[in-house]
């Protein structure tokens, strides 16, 4: 019975592990698209930093969350909070600003 505790804790533990690097990956995947579909022109516009500097903030964080293959450390982490910045700020300052016309 000792045995069957530690075995079944693991198990719960990647399972948990699993959905936060999915839901990591699929926050910073829109999040990076998002960035690249939109006019770089209207980023200085909302007054947030420019395009390229988002590209490669949003970049980075998906490349390093993938490269450690998880979410739980501090890089995922900071990739998620840097997705999480960029499409409840930038992305409605851009939808703003176009009136809310687009695809996104």
């Amino acid at each position: 019975m000792e045995l069957t505790a530690p075995l079944f804790y693991l198990d719960v533990r990647y399972v948990i592990d699993m959905a936060l690097l999915i839901f990591a990956l699929v926050i910073e995947g829109v999040a990076l698209v998002h960035c690249l579909t939109q006019r770089s022109d209207a980023f200085p516009a909302i007054g947030t930093i420019p395009k390229g500097a988002w590209l490669a903030i949003l970049g980075v964080a998906l490349l390093l969350t993938l490269f450690f293959f998880s979410a739980v450390n501090i890089f995922g982490l900071i990739g998620i909070a840097a997705a999480s910045v960029y499409l409840l700020d930038v992305r409605v300052g851009l939808r703003d600003l176009t009136d809310g016309k687009g695809f996104w």
